[in-house]
């Protein structure tokens, strides 16, 4: 039996696809790196954006005319946020729900014996400390806890991840140690929202995150997105944490509007100055701080006001890195029921906020001209060369280096997205 998994969407998912691959390679099935070789494919799908949903709903339509013979096999959030949907373009597909990973060999040889095998529903199935393939062999993705505690009214995603659990840092910290013990030099944390963590077990992010940190070998540590709501009082001893060497200077934290009246709007459950609060304190405390954020343009209710509310807070901020979004409805999420704001408006607005965002993400990074820095090689380049991430976590293109090496690069030129150096 051979098997060809490709994975769309996020951080978490891709983990999810190195636990499916690490299951088949224990039972015994093999794992090809094309879907010629394979005679099953299985699709690990995201559903967060409408673009992304066309794409995968394209994929599974295509695979299945274009490999008649072979069995396509549906994973990821799609199996439980569209199941209709999912019945309608692929009545003869099997499934695995993002729960029921444990369950992927007996899903692949069932569909490969001829029939339609489909496994889902919630479970608190751990994440941790289970059998995992690295897609980089240099990076060890730990999912520290699944679903979060959020309503966030424009949001299908925890439809399909559920209710919060969180998994034991001690778990954490024995599959990050086993993990360097294997060479992997990067260690990310991720998770629906990694704030939340322990939010339910009494057990605290910051705690974790300084549990990893003092293990022994040469590696970093990056955290994944946080939810504002979440941090709470446990603010000043995560700040405190990532002022710790292995730590990268790198938040994701998405305030997705700047409008207080489009947040209550969004059932996000903070303010602006909340936000700012955060933000600040750990400017203060960590000056070399990059910091990410998530915006979405044009949320049904947003008026010209509210839009003009977040130009200005991007302007205040000057925020390192944003992911912009293009409000469009999805399954099941509350916010579907709302008539959209004109599209010539929104196209107006995301472009506006685009030219923002590139004004001051390349005028930020023109300050690293000419600057040494310390650098961690992580991945080869999709255009050749490789990638190095810098302890604040910005990605430097480099020749001539190697895959997990730690190195001091010279930085010779800047554009909006990334660096140019060479190594010293």
């Amino acid at each position: 039996m051979k098997v060809f998994i490709e994975t769309y969407g996020c951080t978490f998912n891709q983990a999810d696809s190195e636990i499916m691959a690490g299951i088949l390679n224990e039972n015994g099935i093999e794992l090809v790196g094309t879907q010629e070789e394979a005679d099953a494919i299985i699709v690990n799908t995201c559903y967060v954006k409408l673009p992304t949903e066309s794409k995968v709903i394209n994929r599974i339509k295509n695979l299945q005319k274009d490999f008649p013979e072979k069995e396509i096999i549906v994973g990821g959030c799609m199996v439980e946020i569209d199941p209709k949907k999912l019945e309608a373009i692929g009545p003869n597909c099997s499934w695995i729900g993002p729960h029921q990973l444990n369950k992927t060999a007996d899903v692949v040889k069932s569909a490969i014996a001829g029939e339609v095998s489909r496994e889902f529903g919630f479970s608190d199935e751990p994440k941790v400390c289970v059998p995992k393939i690295h897609q980089n062999p240099h990076i060890h993705v730990i999912q520290i806890c699944e679903g979060c505690l959020g309503n966030c009214s424009y949001c299908c995603t925890r439809f399909a991840r559920g209710h919060l659990n969180s998994y034991p840092i001690k778990d954490i910290i024995s599959e990050a140690r086993q993990a360097i013990a294997d060479g992997c030099v990067e260690i990310q944390l991720t998770a629906q929202d990694t704030s939340a963590f322990g939010k339910d077990t009494g057990e605290k992010l910051s705690d974790l995150i300084k549990g990893i940190a003092n293990l022994k070998g040469d590696f970093r540590i990056r955290v994944g997105m946080m939810h504002p709501k979440n941090i709470g009082n446990d603010l000043e001893d995560l700040i405190d944490a990532f002022k710790l060497e292995k730590v990268y200077k790198f938040i994701h934290l998405p305030i997705q509007s700047g409008s207080d009246a489009v947040l209550k709007d969004m059932r996000r459950n903070h303010t602006v100055e909340d936000y700012k609060k955060i933000v600040y304190r750990f400017r203060e405390e960590i000056p070399n701080l990059t910091l990410a954020t998530d915006i979405i343009v044009a949320y049904p209710t947003e008026t010209e006001e509210d839009f003009m509310e977040t130009a200005d807070l991007i302007e205040e901020i000057k925020f390192n890195l944003i992911h912009l979004s293009k409000y469009q409805h999805r399954e099941g999420a509350a916010s579907s029921s709302l008539d959209n704001v004109p599209f010539e408006d929104v196209k107006r607005r995301s472009k506006y906020l685009s030219d923002i965002k590139f004004r001051i993400i390349e005028e930020e990074n023109k300050d690293l001209k000419d600057k040494e820095l310390n650098a961690l090689v992580v991945e080869k380049g999709s255009k050749g060369g490789f990638i190095a991430k810098t302890d604040s976590y910005i990605p430097v293109v480099l020749q001539d280096v190697e895959l997990g090496e730690f190195i001091k690069v010279h930085i010779d030129e800047t554009t909006g997205t990334y660096l140019i150096g060479h190594k010293i």
